[in-house]
């Protein structure tokens, strides 16, 4: 299979699972509106819905191919913020850390897959 081939399918796919996301954020939206008051996330229902757009609108032009360099550099942008601020496995203890700590890695690994899909 082409380079190309495989690049495009890993960004439709990568940018698929934000459009998937992006859209569920909405569809449960109290529910993520109240976590994220819990977490103490300022502006919960404003983050909420500008994160939701960004992973539904950038992970549909990359996974269509459109501005590949902007959308993924858009997703790993929201990636690294969000993990940040809501992956804090440093903040608990055992053994929710190291459920936290897992996430924030596959979050990480995602970041790479991002960087990756945005080359041209």
């Amino acid at each position: 299979m082409p380079v190309q081939s495989v690049q495009a399918l890993g960004a439709l796919l990568i940018g698929g699972v934000f459009v998937f996301a992006g859209i569920e954020h909405f569809l449960k939206f109290g529910a993520m509106r109240d976590y994220l008051a819990a977490q103490k996330f300022p502006a919960p229902a404003l983050m909420l819905a500008v994160g939701s757009t960004v992973e539904v609108a950038a992970g549909f032009l990359l996974a269509i191919g459109i501005t590949r360099p902007f959308a993924a550099g858009a997703l790993a942008t929201f990636t690294l913020a969000t993990n940040v601020m809501l992956l804090r496995f440093w903040a608990v203890e055992e053994p929710a850390r190291q459920v936290l700590r897992n996430a924030f890695l596959i979050n990480i690994a995602v970041i790479g897959g991002l960087l990756l899909a945005g080359t041209v």
